[in-house]
């Protein structure tokens, strides 16, 4: 990668966490779409995504724990059988063909998460154990194989099917990232015991734009118009995988 290219790769990388942070996510998504962007192989980009997840999760998971918007009952269930899913996922290599289409669905979905017009605050009603436990194992296992932290998918389901009210859900979300992007790197250097030599500078970057957006998100930064903006990077990255 000609020195150019990285530098445009590092601003890349502080914008994603900048714009991500600001609205309650690590920005794995966003670091997939930027890196798919600029050629970067997919089995590269997984251990570095999860690496600058938990960067980022860090950020966010202190940010909402302090403001007192965590549940632990919500979201222990959801964590049990995630974490060593994560760790499952991180650790599987599928091929180059298969983990496109993978990673190109997840980043459509995420596009669609972003624009999706925000659901209504209503009483939240905790699943069944069985439901979580489940759900979480899913989640967590998704989380790892794409290098994502699994918030993406979290967060609409526990909103979507009224099991949390918005704060709490982000909060949930952000812990929830966090362990299961460490589940998914752990699982990912077990098999292949490197971590790309870009992963430091992207780490700087991601550190400092994740740090300047969880403090200005956390004082009610409007985030309708960076939804947007970032839903149409997650879709042109989306399609570019699905369609090359």
């Amino acid at each position: 990668m000609s020195s150019e290219s990285l530098v445009l790769l590092i601003l890349g990388i502080a914008a994603i966490a900048f714009l991500y942070s600001s609205v309650g996510h690590a920005g794995a998504s966003g670091y997939i779409a930027v890196m798919t962007l600029v050629g970067i192989a997919p089995l590269t980009i997984r251990p570095v995504a999860l690496t600058l997840n938990i960067c980022v999760a860090c950020l966010t998971t202190w940010q909402f724990w302090r403001a007192g918007h965590f549940s632990w009952r919500l979201f222990w269930p959801f964590a049990l059988l995630a974490v060593p899913a994560a760790y499952l996922g991180g650790y599987l290599r599928l091929p180059n063909e298969v983990l496109q289409v993978i990673l190109g669905a997840v980043l459509m979905f995420s596009a669609w998460r972003l624009v999706m017009k925000p659901i209504a605050e209503s009483e939240a009603r905790v699943p069944s154990l069985p439901v979580a436990i489940g759900s979480g194992a899913v989640l967590g296992f998704m989380a790892g194989l794409t290098g994502t932290g699994g918030g993406i998918f979290l967060t609409p389901l526990l909103l979507l099917m009224k099991w949390s009210k918005t704060k709490t859900a982000a909060a949930v979300s952000a812990l929830f990232i966090l362990l299961n992007s460490a589940a998914g790197l752990l699982g990912n250097l077990a098999a292949t015991r490197e971590i790309p030599s870009m992963t430091a500078y992207l780490a700087l970057a991601a550190v400092t734009g994740g740090a300047l957006g969880s403090y200005l998100g956390s004082r009610r930064f409007e985030v309708m118009t960076i939804k947007r903006l970032l839903a149409a990077v997650l879709l042109v990255a989306g399609l570019k995988l699905l369609l090359t």
